[in-house]
Order: structure tokens, then sequence, then C-alpha cells
């Protein structure tokens, strides 16, 4: 693991989205939608910024390489939540599979984050939430990259 497990990122993407239109654990309708993302380095290497545009909303993420605890940290922004940067997610990449766990509040209720990104030429990133400490897990959303 190193500031350099990002670096298959960088550049521009189309996004294939797949979201659960409601809050997790209540919704089941699924929606798909395409996004455009562009991902650069940052802070000489040991950071990346992410700015992804969809039809009506932008996001940003901001990932962050710690030497001194050998982890990523992954910070989420977006216009539905003006004001509002989620609390961090904390990994590490092993052989090309990088997974994520945080805290977080989603519809007034204390969840478990899960990120699963698999690197490559055709990256997939996986967003799980867990209602329940950890125990289960239910995958909400998925972004297929295609480079641009």
């Amino acid at each position: 693991m190193s500031e350099n497990d990002f670096d298959f990122f960088h550049g521009h993407w189309r996004v294939l989205n797949r979201k659960i239109t409601d809050i997790p654990g209540r919704g089941t309708e699924w929606v798909e939608f395409e996004a455009e993302t562009e991902a650069r380095p940052a802070l000489g290497g040991g950071a990346n910024i992410e700015l992804l545009r969809a039809a009506d909303w932008e996001g940003m993420t901001l990932r962050q390489y710690d030497p001194a605890d050998d982890v990523w940290r992954i910070w989420w922004a977006s216009s539905r939540a003006p004001g509002k940067l989620d609390p961090p997610l904390e990994g590490r990449f092993t052989d090309g599979h990088g997974v994520f766990f945080g805290d977080d509040v989603v519809g007034g209720q204390a969840v478990k984050v899960r990120f699963d990104w698999i690197a490559g030429d055709d990256p997939v990133w996986e967003q799980q939430f867990s209602y329940d400490g950890g125990d289960t897990w239910e995958k909400n959303w998925v972004m297929r990259f295609v480079r641009a």
C-alpha cells in the first residue's frame, strides 16, 4: 500500500451509476444514470481530488494517504447536502482491491458505510450500508468507470 494506490484513477471518466433511489433498507427501486468525473493528484501525489457531475447535482471526493497510519481516508461532499462534508472512511488496498469503512447518519439513523474499490483499466466502486453494526451489509450504489 502506498500513496500511489489511486494513480489508476487519475483522468477523465464516464460513470455508469446504479443506485437505490431511496434510503437503503427502506427502498428497493434501483435507478441507472450516467455522470462524468475527473480525478487528479493533489498535495504532491499523496492525495487526489475528484469532481463528479451528474445531470442535476455535483459531488466532490478528497482522498488522502496517511503514511504514518498506512491508511487512506476518503471524504465526500455533494450539492445535494450543501455545507456538509461526510465523515471520512478509512482503509487500504490489497492486491488491487480497496476496502474502506466509516460511520455516518442517514435518514436520522446511525449507519456503518463501506466502500469497495476494484482498481484497473475499468474500475468499479461500490457502496454498502449496515444498520446493525456491520453484521449485514446492503449494497446501494455501484459506479462503473469507462475512460473518456
